[in-house]
């Protein structure tokens, strides 16, 4: 059963034209005939029982709503309306804003990409990286590794290599047991604070040496804790008077506002959805992040709120070259670098940037979008060149099997509507 939000209904009387004002027009017979084909994407996986609900939201460089859609399993969330303004976790989307907020550091003189990362953190000058018993790279030796060999980390970890996924530090889901063992029992996300973050991840061992490659992990974390040591200043304090407050976003934040609420966790584990058990969501080892306002440990790669417009309004400074609202956050010649090839270059799809994926074109898709997402079935997309964003929020660990292209199949409609047509 899906349900819809009053606002979505008058938005789909305006669909084709708000995109025929944003995009150009389109041709007399692929025009939009049925204004709620997308609708009907994300419709289609709720009744599949592949999310427990589903809102996309998509706004063009001015903030206009060009696009709405709440649907929800009324069997799982009975009663329940999720709009623009409903708070979601939205775990590694966290990591765009923290590598934002260090590149305008860095374009201030506080920091440099090339700067050690011991210079701000000395506790990691004794760090330790894991090998395989015969002295053979963790990342590419699966489960064989154990027992674990430990070497003394050789290479100088910088702030670049933080923002590349290059630094050697990971979650808890390495598939190796003795490491996935080590991470699991640190229980990083229950630290009081970064510093005690530092002395609990500092026991588990990098899973390669600092510039030896990409591998997905905390390192947007450490580097949130990196901008407090260089600036003296918490991560939450830095985030709303860099980014939040002088851009005047208001649902994008660390810690739940007074008096809301967050919807329960769900997960596909056993096929068919259901509400998650403790520890079921185990990128942490079964910990996870804390979202008491109260809380002063703030995680720069998984721990922010959002609500759909507000992080939308976050990415419209992306699609307004560094700007939004008369204010400049970044240079053209800052967000240019953030999504130059870095990482993953030789992949047919696309390249990483610092942290976003940027897809090539290909007979099937459109290509230069600047694409991220989050642990619990969030997504966005950024279209530089016509000049729109579009978030897609929900609740999920474990996304069944018929969800788990809802993301590309969504994508491909929208262009098919306001793009190939």
């Amino acid at each position: 059963m899906t349900g819809f939000s009053s606002n979505t209904k008058s938005f789909r009387s305006v669909v084709a034209a708000l995109l025929f004002c944003l995009i150009g027009p389109l041709s007399a017979d692929n025009s939009i005939d049925n204004p709620y084909l997308l609708d009907d994407v994300l419709d289609l996986y709720i009744e599949d029982g592949a999310f427990p609900f589903i809102y996309a939201r998509i706004e063009d460089a001015n903030g206009r709503v060009i696009y709405e859609h709440e649907a929800v399993d009324e069997g799982l969330l009975p009663g329940t309306e999720v709009d623009g303004q409903t708070w979601i976790r939205i775990w590694s989307m966290t990591k765009l804003v923290t590598i934002t907020l260090v590149m305008d550091l860095v374009e201030d003189g506080v920091l440099s990409l090339d700067d050690p990362v011991v210079d701000y953190i000395p506790e990691f000058r004794d760090l330790i990286v894991a090998t395989a018993a015969d002295g053979s790279a963790l990342a590419a030796a699966g489960d064989a590794a154990c027992p674990l060999r430990t070497v003394p980390m050789a290479a100088t970890m910088t702030v670049r290599d933080l923002m590349n996924h290059t630094a050697g530090f990971h979650y808890a889901v390495t598939g190796i047991d003795c490491l996935d063992t080590l991470s699991a029992a640190a229980d990083l996300p229950s630290a009081s604070n970064s510093a005690e973050f530092i002395d609990r991840i500092v026991d588990i061992p990098l899973i390669q040496q600092p510039g030896a490659g990409y591998y997905y992990g905390t390192n947007t974390t450490v580097l949130g804790i990196v901008a407090e040591r260089a600036t003296d200043t918490s991560l939450e304090e830095l985030v709303r008077t860099r980014i939040t407050e002088p851009l005047g976003i208001r649902g994008l934040r660390y810690g739940l506002p007074d008096g809301a609420t967050l919807l329960p966790r769900f997960t596909g584990n056993d096929g068919a959805l259901r509400e998650a058990r403790p520890g079921e969501l185990d990128i942490f080892g079964g910990g996870l992040p804390r979202y008491d306002a109260n809380v002063e440990l703030y995680l720069g790669g998984e721990g922010m709120l959002a609500t759909a417009d507000g992080y939308a309004d976050f990415l419209r400074v992306f699609a307004n070259g560094g700007r939004l609202n008369d204010f400049t956050l970044l240079e053209p010649e800052t967000i240019a670098e953030m999504t130059a090839p870095h990482t993953l270059v030789d992949n047919p799809d696309g390249h990483n940037g610092y942290n976003i994926w940027v897809t090539r074109e290909t007979e099937d898709s459109v290509g230069g979008l600047w694409l991220g997402g989050g642990y619990e079935g969030t997504h966005f997309w950024i279209d530089p060149v016509r000049g729109f964003v579009a978030v897609v929020m929900s609740q999920i660990h474990a996304v069944p099997e018929a969800g788990q292209d809802r993301d590309n199949a969504f994508r491909e409609a929208v262009y098919e509507v306001i793009v190939t047509r």
